[in-house]
């Protein structure tokens, strides 16, 4: 390829800097690259480090991506650790570094520039936030810390801040150090990307493993207490929990002052704005990463999100364009996944909150099908939750959580999301079947089947939380389970007429009301809706039957 650069600079490495510099040398073997990071780490696996925490990761060079010397070495890239870049010159095309160990400062000359200066973890500006004991955890010095303090002050009690992915796993390495934990979020619920029905199971678990959950708490302060050298965090409602240990984990500023000095564009969320190809309002500098705002995949609004694929991916697109390429970015699904304590939950696309707060028109689906065959032992329930256009069933986005499988299906989704797929692809995809694996009809393939026949109107669905429908004074409630199931829990002013008996008793059923059917899970209400309305009856399924009507109840309570 033709020589086009002289000089590329780039600011940050971990995901999006590191991955920038080596497709560029793959590029360009001709172009010199200089990496300037203001740590002592050039790449390294910051998903990694609740688990280093944790001692499941054990030694500290396994979260090294790479160093300095693999870059020299197999990339012919300069890295030079703890130099941090304090301005940009536009005009003259230069940037000021600043050796952090020795204090000069030197003046650099760039082609091309590359901005991929991360986030960083938000530290609230309340009282004793800066009391010894209190972490986040971005850096590996600050996990090294973390696993200083434990060993050194024999933590028994600690409090998270903020029930997110990094809060979440978190919780469970300190859980697994017989730590006891309390996690405080100010939202009402845990894993916002999460619908609020759908995250019942988790904090079933986290319950159940002893953590208390203190949501719609915000925190006002912290304190220490001499005697003991316990630390008190302070609630908004007045409540002073005891710690060991604090995690900060409320999430991340993108680190765009640099960009903001220089005059570069830098939106409302905080982030530098780029192009597609990467580019911010300055032609000759381009920005990566979670310092930069793109937009939602599904969308189309500007959004901040901090997540390693997405990173990598950017950095790749941004040194093809730089030589000569011509590579879009596609916008950002926030496909994410998540272990909390034997749990799996993973999200792509947007949420229900979402899609309303856009105005979008969707329809969604809830099952609850097993990993694998029922027949083969230790199928494990699949709780996923589908969100489509309601006029074509394009997608629009997927939740779900559950032991096994969680992840693989929403891979699945999120490549057909991405590909402009709709629920009619979701039933026909050809998936891989073994006993042990999946069964004929995955539950990729229900969800599809179920949104498809919605859409068709073979067996229109109906939600617990659409009171238009489930207003008992207009709906006629028909429960199809076994007489024991019903017995055990259903629906008050339900009406039981199980699924084998139904059509010998269809003279008992109204003939002007809306009729809501539901079972377990959804599939005996789906059979007893298309018979009803095969026979004329105003029939609708359920959707997940009455395991999600106990997640929408549970929501409700706690509302």
């Amino acid at each position: 390829m033709e020589n086009k650069k002289e000089r590329l600079l780039i600011v940050g490495g971990v995901a999006g800097g590191a991955s920038c510099a080596a497709r560029a040398r793959r590029m360009n073997e001709d172009v010199e690259i200089i990496v300037f990071e203001r740590g002592s780490f050039v790449s390294f696996a910051n998903c990694g480090l609740p688990y280093f925490v944790g001692d499941v990761i054990e030694n500290e060079k396994n979260l090294l991506v790479a160093t300095p010397e693999l870059f020299r070495q197999r990339f012919n890239i300069e890295v030079r650790l703890r130099n941090e870049v304090l301005s940009i010159d536009r005009q003259a095309q230069t940037i000021k570094v600043r050796e952090r160990d020795s204090g000069k400062e030197y003046e650099e000359r760039y082609d091309d520039l590359v901005l991929a200066t991360g986030a960083s973890a938000i530290r609230p500006p309340v009282p004793g936030i800066d009391l010894p004991g209190i972490f986040t955890v971005r850096t590996i010095p600050e996990s090294r810390m973390i696993r200083s303090w434990l060993s050194e002050y024999s933590v028994k009690q600690a409090v998270v801040i903020g029930g997110g992915f990094i809060g979440l796993e978190i919780t469970e390495n300190l859980i697994n150090k017989d730590i006891d934990v309390s996690i405080i979020d100010k939202g009402d619920q845990i894993l916002t990307p999460l619908d609020p029905e759908m995250t019942s199971e988790i904090e079933k678990r986290l319950k159940s493993h002893g953590v208390e959950l203190y949501l719609g708490e915000g925190v006002t302060g912290f304190s220490s207490r001499e005697e003991d050298k316990k630390l008190i965090v302070h609630t908004d409602s007045g409540k002073a929990l005891e710690a060991d240990l604090i995690i900060l984990g409320v999430g991340v500023r993108p680190n765009s002052a640099l960009a903001k000095e220089a005059g570069l564009e830098v939106g409302a969320t905080g982030g530098i704005v780029v192009t597609p190809y990467m580019n911010t309002s300055d032609p000759h500098i381009w920005a990566v990463g979670d310092v930069t705002e793109n937009a939602n995949f599904v969308t189309g609004e500007k959004q901040v999100v901090a997540l390693a694929g997405p990173a990598n991916r950017q950095g790749r697109i941004a040194a093809d364009n730089i030589f000569g390429q011509k590579r879009r970015y596609r916008g950002t699904q926030a496909t994410a996944v998540c272990g909390i304590l034997g749990l799996t939950a993973a999200a792509t696309g947007v949420n229900e909150k979402s899609l309303k707060k856009a105005n979008i028109k969707y329809e969604k689906v809830y099952l609850h099908p097993g990993h694998h065959v029922g027949y083969y032992p230790n199928a494990k329930p699949v709780h996923l939750k589908v969100l489509y256009a309601k006029e074509d069933g394009k997608l629009l986005g997927a939740q779900a959580i559950g032991e096994e499988g969680i992840d693989k299906r929403m891979d699945v989704i999120s490549m057909a999301l991405q590909l402009g797929g709709t629920v009619f692809d979701l039933e026909e995809a050809e998936l891989c079947y073994a006993p042990q694996y999946g069964a004929a009809k995955d539950p990729v393939n229900i969800a599809g089947m179920i949104a498809a026949n919605q859409l068709r109107g073979y067996a229109p669905l109906a939600h617990w939380n659409n009171f238009q429908l489930t207003d008992s004074n207009k709906s006629y409630f028909l429960d199809v389970r076994n007489p024991s199931e019903y017995e055990s829990g259903h629906v008050d002013n339900a009406v039981n007429i199980p699924l084998h008996d139904l059509r010998e008793r269809l003279d008992e059923l109204p003939q002007d009301r809306p009729i809501l059917v539901y079972c377990r899970v959804g599939q005996r209400g789906y059979y007893a809706t298309r018979m009803l309305r095969i026979k004329g009856f105003n029939a609708y399924n359920l959707s997940g039957g009455i395991i999600t009507q106990g997640d929408v109840k549970e929501l409700a309570l706690k509302a």
